[in-house]
C-alpha cells in the first residue's frame, strides 16, 4: 500500500504548530492563483458543492500562501479561492508561509493528489515538472508525494500518448489504465487501433488489455493437440493483474505442478523500469545500457 503523505508532512513541525497560530484574514483579491497548480480544470459540481457549504459554514480551513511582493501566491486551497469567488466573500482566512518554486508545485501537487480529484494526465504532468524543472529523480518525486517509484513512472509514461489519447483520459472518457495499456504499444497503428476499439465499445481494463495481446501479436501460442487451452480462473486473473501492475505484457504458462512466467519488455529502458517494479525500490540500481 502506498504511503499518503498530507500537506502537514511537507512542512515541518514547528514551523506548522507556527503557522496553524497566525491565522489571518486577508482581502480576497489581494490572493493570486498558484502559478504552478497542476490541476488544469476542475469538476464544476464539486465546487458549486463546495461554494455551498462555504456560504453556509464559511471557510474551515485557511487558503496557505507566500508573499510575492505587495500580494500573496495561493500554495494550496485553489477550489476554495474559486468558490469564496462564487459565493462574494471579501476577506478569507489565510496562513502565510515560506515557499520555494518547488514547494509551491509538490505542495498543490499533494494537496489534489489527496482529494483524489485531479485527472491523471495533470497528475502524470506535475510530476514531469519536478523532474525537469528541478532536477529530480523519479525516487525523490515518488518520496516528496507519498507514491511508489513505479506508481510515478507509469504516470509519466502518459505523456508519451498521442494528444488525442491524452485528451481522451483527461476528460475521463477513457481510466487511467487504457492509458498505460495503450503507452505500453509502440507500433502506432496497433495503439490506434486498441485506442478505437476502446472507445467505440466501451472496453473495460481487463478487456482492453487482452485486445492489446492480440493487436500486438503477444497473445498466446496456438495450443498443441492434446494440451490445456486456457488457464484456470484464479490464473487468469493474476495474470491480468500482473499485466496492469508491470504495464507490460506478462505470460503465466503452467506446466505440471510448476511452470514459468514470462514478462516482455520493449527495450533497455522498459525493462530497467519494470525490474525496479519487481524488485522494489530499495533494491533497484537500475540495468545497465
Amino acid at each position: 500500500m502506498e504511503n499518503r503523505k498530507g500537506l502537514r508532512s511537507l512542512i515541518p513541525t514547528g514551523m506548522l504548530a507556527e503557522a496553524e497560530s497566525s491565522i489571518q484574514e486577508v482581502p480576497l483579491e489581494r490572493v493570486r492563483p498558484n502559478r504552478y497548480q497542476p490541476r488544469t480544470q476542475a469538476r464544476e459540481e464539486g465546487i458549486e458543492e463546495l461554494a455551498e457549504s462555504i456560504r453556509t459554514h464559511g471557510i474551515i480551513q485557511p487558503l496557505i500562501v507566500r508573499k510575492r511582493g505587495t500580494e500573496l501566491e495561493l500554495i494550496a486551497g485553489e477550489r476554495r479561492l474559486e468558490a469564496a469567488r462564487r459565493v462574494g466573500m471579501q476577506r478569507v482566512p489565510v496562513v502565510v508561509r515560506e515557499a520555494n518554486d518547488q514547494e509551491m508545485l509538490e505542495l498543490a501537487l499533494v494537496e489534489n493528489l489527496q482529494r483524489e480529484d485531479i485527472n491523471p494526465i495533470d497528475a502524470a504532468e506535475a510530476y514531469s515538472r519536478l523532474v525537469r524543472e528541478f532536477s529530480m529523480t523519479q525516487e525523490q518525486v515518488a518520496e516528496r508525494v507519498g507514491k511508489s517509484r513505479s506508481a510515478v513512472t507509469n504516470s509519466i509514461r502518459l505523456l508519451n500518448l498521442p494528444p488525442l489519447m491524452q485528451d481522451s483520459i483527461r476528460q475521463g472518457r477513457l481510466e487511467e489504465g487504457h492509458g498505460k495499456i495503450l503507452a505500453g504499444i509502440d507500433d502506432e497503428r496497433a495503439r490506434l487501433r486498441l485506442f478505437r476499439s476502446i472507445v467505440r465499445r466501451g472496453l473495460s481494463v481487463r478487456d482492453a488489455s487482452l485486445l492489446a495481446d492480440k493487436l500486438t501479436g503477444l497473445g498466446r501460442p496456438a495450443a498443441k493437440p492434446g494440451a490445456i487451452t486456457q488457464l484456470d480462473p484464479n490464473t487468469q486473473d493474476l495474470e491480468d493483474r500482473l499485466r496492469r501492475t508491470l504495464s507490460a505484457q506478462v505470460k503465466i504458462k503452467p506446466k505440471g505442478k510448476g511452470g514459468t512466467v514470462e514478462v516482455t519488455y520493449v527495450d533497455w529502458k522498459d525493462l530497467d523500469r519494470i525490474s525496479w517494479q519487481l524488485l522494489g525500490e530499495s533494491e533497484g540500481g537500475g540495468i545497465p545500457a
